[in-house]
């Protein structure tokens, strides 16, 4: 098969990857040429990201521990106010997409360098895609100043991570991997990093459901996620992640848990119009039916919610849901029908297997 034209451009980062790689914390910092870290977290993370600030002594200018889902544009301001008023000259972000996602918007106004220790599968730390919710709707950008310059991976912080968290935040990355398969801006090299993604992921997560604390399946699913959030910050995502943007910031429903239930529904809508991405996701995943079903039955067989009804979608929404999805046209593979989005929206809010 003839080779086709493509462009890729690389990017610069750091990233550190192994078992007890938060050991060199201090190192990475250094590197950054920075010396006052302000660490950030959510509330539940409050414990991590004191002993974050304990490694770096005298070089952590404090602890932020309020990101929360969709970053909300009032966390976002306070933040970046704390920064200032503590004199850090780097933002270390240790957690999920909520807690990169705050970094990402302090780097956005400050140009603070961000170091991410992610402890869970979202792959935000290799994007430089932001969102910041205002006034009920999430609004995304790109700008590679909000991309963190180093990315330490330790699948040791990811050991306590609940096993029904794990597998939404997997699925979360695979989504980003599936869609980068018929993205318009796709390539070789991009196609290579999501088809091993989501084969990573596809082996870790069951492995993790049986044994919640195998380092090997923990390492397995972050270095999956690292592959499909790389495919992510690359190239263009399609319809699914403007519904799970839609859905989130304007019904404050959980972020990884309506990517994996509305994943196999848009992989559904778009199968006819992209059977070679479909066929790389059936085969990453070694399943036997549709792309969709073989994400649809990963998500069942391992206990993560099927339904939109079941995480708090209320379905006299889904109406108001489509016409939000329809707005601002953006590629993707089938053409934007509202009576088939529609369908797609009551498919997922009922969770019927595709």
């Amino acid at each position: 098969m003839t080779t086709p034209s493509f462009v890729y451009n690389s990017v610069p980062q750091r990233v550190v990857f192994g078992a007890g790689s938060l050991q060199h914390l201090a190192r990475e910092i250094d590197a950054l040429g920075a010396r006052r870290a302000l660490v950030l977290s959510t509330p539940e993370q409050r414990l991590q990201a004191e002993r974050v600030a304990d490694m770096l002594g005298a070089h952590a200018a404090g602890v932020f521990d309020r990101a929360v889902m969709h970053v909300p544009i009032e966390t976002a301001r306070e933040a970046r106010e704390v920064a200032t008023r503590l004199g850090a000259d780097c933002a270390v972000a240790i957690g999920g997409g909520s807690t990169t996602g705050l970094g990402k918007a302090i780097a956005l106004d400050s140009g603070l360098p961000i170091l991410a220790i992610p402890t869970t599968y979202a792959g935000s730390e290799m994007t430089p895609i932001y969102g910041i919710t205002e006034a009920g709707m999430k609004k995304t950008g790109k700008d590679f100043k909000v991309l963190p310059r180093t990315v330490i991976y330790d699948p040791e912080l990811s050991l306590g991570l609940p096993v029904g968290m794990s597998v939404t935040s997997g699925i979360n990355a695979i989504a980003h991997a599936a869609e980068g398969l018929y993205a318009v801006d796709s390539n070789p090299i991009m196609d290579l990093m999501a088809q091993e993604g989501i084969a990573a992921l596809g082996r870790a997560l069951p492995a993790i459901r049986a044994t919640p604390k195998d380092p090997d399946a923990r390492s397995d699913a972050l270095y999956g996620a690292w592959l499909c959030g790389t495919v992510l910050g690359n190239v263009g995502m399609a319809l699914h992640h403007k519904l799970c943007h839609t859905l989130g910031g304007s019904f404050n429903l959980p972020h990884a848990e309506t990517h994996t239930i509305v994943l196999p529904h848009a992989l559904a809508y778009n199968a006819e119009a992209a059977p070679r991405a479909m066929e790389r996701i059936v085969k990453a995943l070694e399943g036997s039916g549709s792309a969709a079903q073989a994400v649809y039955d990963l998500a069942r067989d391992n206990g993560a919610p099927v339904a939109l009804r079941d995480i708090g979608m209320k379905e006299a929404d889904l109406d108001l849901a489509c016409e939000h999805a329809l707005k601002n046209q953006y590629p993707n593979p089938r053409p934007l029908e509202r009576a088939a989005i529609r369908a797609l929206l009551q498919n997922a809010w009922e969770g019927v297997r595709p």
